[in-house]
C-alpha cells in the first residue's frame, strides 16, 4: 500500500513539473505536451515500477468518472473565464456575434453524432452502442484543445465595453467547446434509455420525456442556475458592501474553484446539466466588470489545476493502453475513430459553417472544421453512460474511445502549431 501511494506522489510531482517546462519547450514545435504525457504513460505501463497502480476503467469506472469530470468542469471554468467577447441575451447582435458557435452546435455536432451513429451501424453494432459512441465522441473537449483556444481574458481599463475576443477562429473553437460537453448529454441519455428498453428498441423510449426532460429542461436548468449564481458571486465579489466580502479588491483567486463547484453542485441538485452550469457561471461573472484584473487571477488557477488534472490523466491513460486498454479494439473501433476525426468531423464543420452568416474566412472554416479535438470529455462520458447502463459492453467501448482519443491526440497535436500559422492565428506567447 505504502509503494502504491508513493508512486502516485512521484507521478503527481513529475506531472507537475512537465506541466512547468513542457509548454515553453514544445512551443515552436509540431509536438504537443499530451502527444509526450501519452508517450511517457505507454512508456512507464511498459516498466514494473506501476505493477501496483490500478489502471483498469472497467473495474474502476466510478474513480474514472469522477477524475475526469473534475478535469472537464475545471476546464469549462477557464474556458468561460477567458473568453472576452460577451453574450448579451437581450441583444440581437450579440447573439450574431456567436453566429459560428451556434452553427457549430446545432448542424456540426448532431452531424457528427448522426455520422458516428451510422458508422458504428454499418459495422454491426446495435443501435443504442453506435448511437453512444456517437454521442461521447461527438462533442469537442475543453482540456486537450488548449493549443488551438484563446489564451486566456484580456483587460482594458480604457475601454471596457469594447473588449472582444480578435482572433475569430480561436473564438469558435473555445466557446464551441465551453458548450457542447453540456449540450452532448441529451444524445447519452437517449443511447441510455435505448440500452434499458431492449427488445421493445426505439418503439421502447418514452421519447417525449426525453425531448421535454432531458433535451429541454435539464438544459434550461443548467443554464439558469448557472446565470444565478454567476451574478450572485459577481455582485458579492465586487459590490459587496462588507470590504471583507469585496475578494476581487484582494484578489482570492480560489474563488473560481468555489463558484466551479457551486454551480455544478446546484445545477446537479435541481436536475440540471452541472456542466452548462458551470461554463454558464463562468461566463456570467466574466461579463461583471470586465476590466477587472482579477478575471485574469481567477483564469490562472483554473489553468494550472487543468493543466495538472490533464497531464496526470493522460498519464495514466498512457499506462492504461500498454496494460490491455486496447485488446478489444477490431476493425469496427478503427473505421470509428479514424473515420470520425478525418472525415465526418471536418465534413460536419464545413457543412455547419458554410454560407454568408459565419465571420471566419475559407481557411479558418476548414481549421475549425478539422480541430474537433476529443480528449477527457469522452472518457467521462463513456464512465457515466456505462454506470448507467451497465449491460452495454463495456471492454469494446473503452478500447474505441480510448484509440480515438489518443488519435485525435496525435493527428490534432502535430498539426495544431502549423495549421494555427497557416491561418495566421499563431500565439504571439506562451500562455
Amino acid at each position: 500500500m505504502g509503494d502504491t501511494v508513493g508512486l502516485v506522489y512521484l507521478i503527481a510531482g513529475a506531472s507537475l513539473l512537465v506541466a512547468i517546462v513542457l509548454p515553453a519547450l514544445l512551443d515552436r514545435w509540431a509536438v504537443s505536451a499530451p502527444m509526450v504525457l501519452v508517450a511517457v504513460g505507454i512508456g512507464l505501463g511498459r516498466t514494473p515500477l506501476v505493477d501496483g497502480l490500478a489502471v483498469d476503467p472497467v473495474r474502476h469506472r466510478a474513480l474514472v468518472e469522477h477524475v475526469a469530470g473534475l478535469a472537464v468542469l475545471v476546464a469549462l471554468m477557464g474556458v468561460g473565464l477567458a473568453l472576452d467577447r460577451p453574450l448579451r441575451l437581450g441583444r440581437w447582435a450579440s447573439w450574431r456575434s456567436w453566429s459560428s458557435t451556434w452553427r457549430m452546435l446545432g448542424i456540426a455536432m448532431p452531424l457528427s453524432i448522426a455520422g458516428v451513429t451510422l458508422l458504428g451501424l454499418a459495422t454491426g453494432l446495435g443501435l443504442a452502442t453506435a448511437l453512444l459512441l456517437g454521442a461521447v465522441l461527438a462533442p469537442t473537449d475543453p482540456v486537450l484543445a488548449s493549443d488551438v483556444q484563446v489564451a486566456g481574458p484580456q483587460t482594458d481599463p480604457q475601454h471596457p465595453d469594447q473588449l472582444d475576443e480578435p482572433d475569430e477562429l480561436r473564438f469558435a473553437l473555445t466557446s464551441e467547446a465551453g458548450l457542447n460537453d453540456g449540450l452532448a448529454f441529451p444524445f447519452v441519455h437517449a443511447a441510455v434509455l435505448l440500452a434499458g428498453a431492449g427488445a421493445a428498441g426505439v418503439g421502447g423510449v418514452d421519447w417525449v420525456t426525453w425531448v421535454g426532460w432531458y433535451a429541454v429542461g435539464k438544459v434550461v436548468l443548467g443554464v439558469a442556475v448557472g446565470i444565478a449564481v454567476g451574478r450572485g458571486l459577481a455582485r458579492v465579489a465586487f459590490r459587496a458592501q462588507s470590504r471583507s466580502l469585496r475578494v476581487a479588491e484582494r484578489g482570492e483567486a480560489l474563488t473560481s474553484l468555489a463558484a466551479l463547484l457551486t454551480a455544478y453542485g446546484l445545477a446537479e441538485l435541481v436536475g440540471g446539466y452541472g456542466f452548462l452550469g458551470v461554463f454558464a457561471c463562468a461566463m456570467t461573472f466574466r461579463s461583471a466588470e470586465r476590466s477587472h484584473d482579477y478575471h485574469v487571477a481567477l483564469h490562472e488557477v483554473t489553468e494550472r489545476l487543468e493543466r495538472l488534472l490533464t497531464l496526470l490523466l493522460l498519464l495514466v491513460l498512457g499506462i492504461a493502453l500498454s496494460r490491455g486498454l486496447l485488446d478489444h479494439l477490431d476493425r469496427r473501433g478503427l473505421v470509428i475513430g479514424l473515420g470520425l476525426i478525418l472525415v465526418v468531423r471536418p465534413l460536419a464543420g464545413l457543412v455547419a459553417l458554410a454560407g454568408s452568416g459565419s465571420r471566419l474566412d475559407r481557411p479558418q472554416r476548414a481549421a475549425v472544421a478539422f480541430f474537433g479535438v476529443r480528449g477527457i470529455g469522452s472518457v467521462y462520458y463513456l464512465a457515466f453512460a456505462l454506470g448507467a447502463a451497465p449491460g452495454l459492453a463495456a471492454d469494446g467501448l473503452w478500447s474505441t474511445v480510448a484509440f480515438t482519443v489518443v488519435a485525435s491526440v496525435v493527428v490534432h497535436g502535430a498539426l495544431a502549431t502549423p495549421v494555427m500559422r497557416w491561418v495566421g492565428s499563431e500565439r504571439s506567447a506562451v500562455p
